[in-house]
């Protein structure tokens, strides 16, 4: 069924003056007219501007499709782009993070070396004093048996002298009451002859 000029606009969904421009173009065979004198297509007509219509729209939605792929490739190179610095960015901060963690491990474990040495030192320290202590404990221990053998012998030394200044005592006292038993008897003598001497003194006197 033929259609007007605005029918088959509506339908293409393009403006009435495209229809009319390649309406005109048409041969003189597939133009026609109705009664009132208006311009109909038949369907001879349509198949015609629909093809010449069509063409347009796909070299143009093909290159919209391109300029769309374009763009969307190139935001996508953008986007890989910025991805990448991303990437080297975060790279290069867990490199340098990973130096920082370097680093305080070589500390620590250096500050741990030296504790570990102060630790030896300190042990070592700690067993001389207890070798140095059980020197002198049996040093003392020494000086302690020797001290007490001394004046076990001091003792003994005293007691010997306090005996023989005894015996020595004692001999003297005998010697004393020898030397006195023997004096007695000569003052007995002398206190006997002494009235006699008396007596015959004062016999003599008598006479």
């Amino acid at each position: 069924m033929p259609k007007t000029i605005r029918e088959l606009a509506d339908e293409l969904n393009v403006s009435k003056q495209t229809i009319q421009y390649h309406y005109q173009r048409l041969p003189a065979k597939n133009r026609q007219k109705d009664n009132q004198g208006t311009n109909m297509i038949s369907l001879t007509a349509e198949r015609i501007i629909r093809d010449k219509i069509a063409k347009p729209l796909v070299a143009k939605s093909q290159q919209t499709g391109s300029k769309k792929a374009t763009k969307t490739s190139k935001g996508n190179n953008e986007l890989i782009a910025a991805l990448r610095r991303e990437i080297e960015d975060l790279k290069f901060q867990r490199d340098k993070q990973l130096a920082t963690k370097d680093q305080q491990i070589s500390s620590k474990d250096r500050q741990l070396d030296h504790l570990t040495k102060l630790i030896d030192q300190q042990q070592q320290l700690q067993l001389a004093i207890v070798a140095e202590n059980r020197q002198l404990k049996e040093h003392m221990q020494k000086l302690s048996g020797f001290v007490e053998t001394s004046r076990s012998n001091q003792k003994v030394q005293s007691t010997d002298s306090n005996l023989s200044t005894e015996n020595n005592s004692i001999q003297n006292m005998d010697r004393n009451d020898k030397q006195v038993k023997k004096n007695v008897p000569q003052s007995g003598n002398i206190q006997k002859d002494a009235p006699r001497n008396k007596v015959h003194k004062n016999w003599w006197h008598f006479w």
